[in-house]
C-alpha cells in the first residue's frame, strides 16, 4: 500500500481525534474517504480541510462512503468506545467484501478486542485494533501507534500507520504489537503510566505550592528548568506552560481558577483492575487512579478540613532543596515504569502475545503524552534484558543509587507536614519492598495457616508444613 491517487482508506467518526487524523492521512499523501453519522459535521469538516480538501472525499451516506472506497478496502473507526464501535461494525459488515478490512482506532477496550477479533477470525473476516496516543496534537502531526490483530493486515496498513506516525529520530513510532487486543492491551499501560506520572508531577507541585509558598510562574520555571535535564518529558513541558498560563477573566493564573477535581476515561482503572487479575501490582498507578476518585469528593474533604484543620503545613527549602525533589520525581518515574513493564511482560505470557518490550519503549518516544527522553535508555535496557525488572537494568540501578535517597526525604518532609503524596509514597514502598530479600509475608503464612489451615513454606526444608496452634 503506498500513496497514490487511490482512494483504499476511509475514516468514520469525525470528532477531534478523527478529524485530526483524517487530516494527517491527507497530508502524507493518501487519498481518504470521510463519513460522520451527523451530516453536518462532515459538511463543515471538508469546508475547513484548506489546501488537503482536494484528497478528502466527504460522504453524507455510508453507502456512498462504501461506494467511494476501491478494494480492498481499509476503513479506520475513530467513534467512543464500547457498543458504539459494535453499532458500527454491524453497519458496515453487510456492505464490505471479504477482503476489507475494519480497524477501531479508538480507545477500546482490550477485552473488547479480542472478541471482536475472534469473531471476525472465524467469519474470515479483517479486524485490526490499533491504540492510538498523543492527543488532538499527535492526531495530526503524528501520533504513537500500537497494533493489535492478524500480522497479514498490521502488514498491509504498516505503510500508512508509519508514514502518519511520529517520528524518532527519523525511526516511525508505528508497531505491531501481537494477535487480538494486544495494541490496546499496551495502550492501556501506557494509559496507567500516563496517569501514576500526570499524579507523581502534581503531588511535586502540591509541595511547591503549600509548602514552599511558590507562585505558579515560578513553579512553571522551575519545570522548565527540569525540563532541560533527565526528567525531559511532554508532561514536564506541558506542566511548565499550565503553570505558567493566566487566566483571561481574571488575570489570575490558570491553574488557581481550575476546580481540584481531575477527569479520567477509565482506562487508568482498566490498568489496575487488569494487573490485579495477572498478579503484577502496579501499586504507583493505583494510587493515581485513588488519587483521581478521592479528588471528585469535594464536600467530604472539605468536611474533613473542617473537622481535622488543614493539613499541608511548610516545607524547609534546606530539608527539600529543588535537587532533591527532581530527583525525587525521577526515582519514583522509574518505579512507576518498572511496574507497568513487568505488566506488560506478565500479559505476554499470560496471553501468548511475546509482545515487544523494547519496540514499545521505543514507540513511546515520540508522539505519545508519555514521551521522554528516559524511555530510549529504557529500549536499550529492554533490549539487553526483557525479562529483568527495569529498575535491576545497570543504568537505572545506578540511577537509583543516586536519587531514592531523595525520593525517600521527598515522602517523610511531606509526611511530617500533611502533604498528600500517594503516589511518591507507594513508589518508595514499591523500591524498598523490591530490595528486601526476607520481608513479612512469613507472618502472613502463619496467620493463614492458624485460621484456615492453608500451611506453608519452610526455609530449611521442602513440602508443605502446618504450625504447632492446629493441635
Amino acid at each position: 500500500m503506498s500513496a497514490s491517487n487511490k482512494i483504499s482508506t476511509g475514516l468514520i467518526g469525525l470528532g477531534t481525534m478523527g478529524s485530526n487524523l483524517a487530516l494527517n492521512i491527507a497530508e502524507k499523501g493518501y487519498p481518504i474517504a470521510v463519513f460522520n453519522r451527523t451530516v453536518d459535521t462532515t459538511r463543515n469538516f471538508a469546508a475547513t480541510a484548506g489546501n488537503l480538501a482536494d484528497r478528502i472525499v466527504a460522504t453524507e451516506t455510508i453507502e456512498k462512503f462504501i461506494a467511494a472506497i476501491e478494494r480492498p478496502r481499509n476503513i479506520i473507526l475513530m467513534v467512543p468506545a464500547g457498543s458504539v464501535v459494535d453499532d458500527h461494525i454491524e453497519m458496515l459488515r453487510p456492505l464490505l467484501n471479504e477482503d476489507d478490512l475494519i480497524i477501531d482506532a479508538g480507545n477500546a477496550n482490550f477485552e473488547d478486542t479480542n472478541r471482536r477479533a475472534r469473531k471476525a477470525g472465524e467469519s474470515g473476516e479483517l479486524f485490526l485494533g490499533i491504540g492510538v496516543s498523543g492527543g488532538e496534537e499527535g492526531a495530526r502531526h503524528g501520533p504513537s501507534i500500537m497494533g493489535g490483530g492478524p500480522r497479514k493486515a498490521w502488514d498491509r496498513v504498516a505503510p500508512l500507520l508509519e508514514a502518519i506516525s511520529a517520528k524518532y529520530q527519523g525511526t516511525p513510532c508505528a508497531t505491531w504489537m501481537g494477535e487480538g487486543g494486544a495494541g490496546h492491551f499496551v495502550k492501556m499501560v501506557h494509559n496507567g503510566i500516563e496517569y501514576a506520572d500526570m499524579q507523581m508531577i502534581a503531588e511535586v507541585y502540591g509541595l511547591l505550592r503549600e509548602g514552599f509558598g511558590m507562585s505558579a510562574s515560578d513553579i512553571g520555571e522551575l519545570f522548565v528548568r527540569w525540563n532541560e535535564g533527565p526528567l525531559q518529558s511532554y508532561l514536564i513541558e506541558i506542566s511548565a506552560k499550565v503553570s505558567q498560563a493566566t487566566d483571561s477573566e481574571t488575570g489570575l493564573p490558570v491553574l488557581d481558577v481550575i476546580l481540584d477535581s481531575a477527569g479520567q476515561k477509565g482506562t487508568g482503572r482498566w490498568t489496575a483492575i487488569e494487573a490485579l487479575k495477572l498478579a503484577s501490582p502496579v501499586s504507583v498507578i493505583d494510587a493515581a487512579v485513588a488519587g483521581r476518585n478521592l479528588s471528585s469528593r469535594l464536600d467530604e474533604r472539605t468536611a474533613g478540613e473542617n473537622l481535622f484543620g488543614s493539613a499541608p503545613g511548610s516545607i524547609s527549602r534546606k530539608a527539600l532543596p529543588d535537587a532533591v525533589l527532581e530527583n525525587a520525581l525521577l526515582a519514583g518515574k522509574i518505579a512507576c515504569y518498572a511496574q507497568g513493564f513487568a505488566m506488560l511482560s506478565a500479559a505476554s505470557d499470560e496471553y501468548g502475545w511475546s509482545l515487544p518490550l523494547p519496540e514499545i519503549a521505543e514507540v513511546w518516544r515520540e508522539g505519545c503524552i508519555i514521551r521522554s527522553a528516559m524511555l530510549d535508555d529504557m529500549a536499550k535496557a529492554l533490549s539487553e534484558n526483557r525479562d529483568a525488572n527495569l529498575m535491576f537494568a545497570p543504568y537505572f540501578a545506578e540511577t537509583l543509587r543516586n536519587s531514592h535517597g531523595a525520593l525517600r526525604n521527598t515522602v517523610a518532609q511531606a509526611a511530617m507536614a500533611g502533604h498528600p503524596v500517594p503516589a511518591l509514597s507507594t513508589a518508595v514502598a514499591y523500591f524498598d519492598t523490591m530490595r528486601t530479600a526476607r520481608g513479612t509475608a512469613n507472618m502472613i503464612q502463619g496467620q493463614r495457616d492458624f485460621f484456615g489451615a492453608h500451611s506453608f513454606k519452610r526455609v530449611d526444608k521442602d513440602g508443605d508444613h502446618h504450625g504447632p496452634w492446629g493441635a
